[in-house]
């Protein structure tokens, strides 16, 4: 029986991978053969989605796109034992953007049936924990360290330092807490990794109560993500009647339960204090540091606040080592970080790569540039609150630090791409409203200063006096970055300043516009 695997993750789904599957399960049942089909997660190349692989003798060879109306002459074409057809793109493994990457975090993400332990076991599953329960707690949180894993969810702050914080903290009752409220521009990563591969972020998420003496674990999932929960709510299911969840881990006598948490759809919820708030029952709302959440966190305890892709990665450096993982990157950027590419691109999706590759490489090798054949103007990095960056720095190291060098921010490793059609004060002017519109309230910086960045931008584009309303915008930016309570105030300047710094021509003499 040969085995055809057919992506379910919600961005496969978007571009008709329903209706394929169903053309396929009929067609081979008009035509008697025997195929088992396979739900997997898409493996990110969303310009090639629907694509569907074959499990042949010489590999998987994948297909695609594929529409409905393709899959008789597929059928004709043998395609079940990797036939030539024009849709065919060859073993998946080899073609080319899968070839150039380093699958770290994602080494299984399309491979295997996401909610399947035995397939996740088989393919290197549950190999990390199993060490992490014959070592100290604190070795545990020392292999972290060493391996230089920093926050994937945009702040980069060392996981190490986090989870030894509340490793050192009193015995008593402890939480891990994954914030998968993924809510930046042009990010998918979280929502890829929850729906192709959700046993490594619960295996992680398991690996760091064992580490940090933490009993209960829950996931803060975003309400606009269906399809993550449901994977995510099977997968857990399935770990727990494994023995990898619950009272007795793998017969080691320790315990941890995990509970997803479904949020109501508000951004400042990505930030740590108030997915912790809202995880309490009450209104998300920024709270006052100190003290740290690794002190005082959820219900006033010890807790550890990470990242799906910082959590999805632990499982792998306990798994291969500190060493190995420290390997890959450069300088204070150690790893892999999986990078999106959305926006006015040719080739979209997620490409996991080692830190230190630049943005023309990314935007040019990998993307292929612009969708609409246009020069790329500008790219925004790091979702709605990062910086724009001009073609003239497309050279830039993708580095924590060499980001922050030129006044950007890496964030979650959202990339999205503008060509020259795009008007920068509107985008401005877009990043003041969606901050207004986010905001918690709580601090006046950020509450009232939006809503006048917005009123400011309105006279610039209409023309009336720039001069004078760029530099009340530039002093607007300075007073909401020194003075907001958390990121959303304080880092909605970056993509207006970085507007008016590299594309001024967009802001003064508009009265032409």
């Amino acid at each position: 029986m040969t085995t055809i695997y057919i992506p379910g993750d919600s961005s496969a789904l978007s571009l008709g991978a329903d209706a394929v599957c169903r053309a396929i399960s009929r067609e081979a049942a008009a035509r008697r053969l025997e195929v088992r089909i396979v739900r997997n997660g898409s493996r990110g190349a969303y310009w090639l989605e629907p694509m569907v692989e074959v499990a042949t003798a010489q590999g998987r060879v994948a297909y695609g796109p594929l529409s409905p109306a393709d899959v008789p002459s597929l059928f004709d074409a043998g395609w079940l034992e990797g036939g030539a057809h024009r849709l065919r793109l060859g073993v998946t493994e080899q073609i080319g953007w899968f070839a150039n990457q380093q699958r770290l975090t994602f080494e299984r993400v399309g491979v295997i049936d996401p909610v399947s332990v035995a397939d996740y076991v088989a393919h290197g599953g549950y190999q990390g924990l199993r060490r992490a329960l014959s070592m100290e707690p604190a070795a545990v949180v020392e292999c972290i360290t060493r391996a230089g894993l920093r926050g994937r969810g945009g702040a980069a702050f060392p996981t190490g330092i986090k989870w030894k914080t509340v490793l050192e903290q009193p015995a008593g009752q402890k939480y891990v807490t994954c914030n998968a409220d993924e809510g930046d521009s042009g990010t998918f990563s979280d929502r890829m990794l929850m729906e192709g591969d959700p046993l490594s972020l619960i295996e992680g998420m398991t690996i760091a109560g064992i580490a940090v003496g933490a009993t209960q674990g829950y996931i803060y999932l975003r309400a606009e993500y269906p399809h993550a929960w449901r994977t995510l709510t099977q997968a857990i299911a399935a770990a727990y009647a494994a023995d990898y969840l619950g009272r007795d881990i793998m017969g080691s006598g320790r315990r941890f339960e995990l509970e997803i948490r479904v949020g109501a759809g508000a951004y400042i919820c990505g930030e740590e204090t108030s997915m912790l708030e809202s995880l309490e029952g009450r209104r998300g709302e920024v709270r006052v540091r100190p003290p740290l959440p690794a002190i005082k966190g959820l219900f006033g305890r010890p807790t550890i606040v990470n990242n799906v892709i910082t959590l999805g990665t632990v499982p792998l450096i306990l798994r291969e080592g500190a060493e190995f993982y420290a390997g890959f990157g450069m300088g204070r950027s150690r790893g892999t970080l999986p990078l999106q590419l959305a926006g006015n691109i040719k080739r979209g999706g997620l490409v996991e790569r080692a830190f230190g590759l630049t943005l023309r490489e990314l935007l040019y090798d990998y993307g292929g540039g612009s969708a609409s054949g246009r020069p790329i103007r500008a790219v925004q990095i790091g979702g709605p609150l990062g910086a724009y960056v001009p073609h003239s720095q497309f050279d830039t190291p993708v580095d924590y630090e060499a980001l922050a060098g030129i006044g950007a921010m890496l964030g979650h490793g959202g990339i999205v791409v503008f060509d020259d059609t795009v008007d920068m004060a509107h985008m401005a002017r877009y990043a003041m409203h969606f901050c207004a519109l986010e905001s918690c309230g709580k601090c006046t910086p950020c509450r009232i200063g939006s809503t006048r960045g917005v009123e400011i931008l309105d006279h610039i584009i209409a023309g009336r006096d720039p001069a004078r309303n760029l530099e009340r915008l530039e002093a607007l930016c300075e007073l909401m970055l020194q003075g907001s309570l958390c990121g959303l105030g304080g880092m909605t300047p970056f993509p207006v300043q970085s507007a008016v710094k590299h594309f001024r021509e967009d802001f003064s003499g508009r009265a032409h516009h």
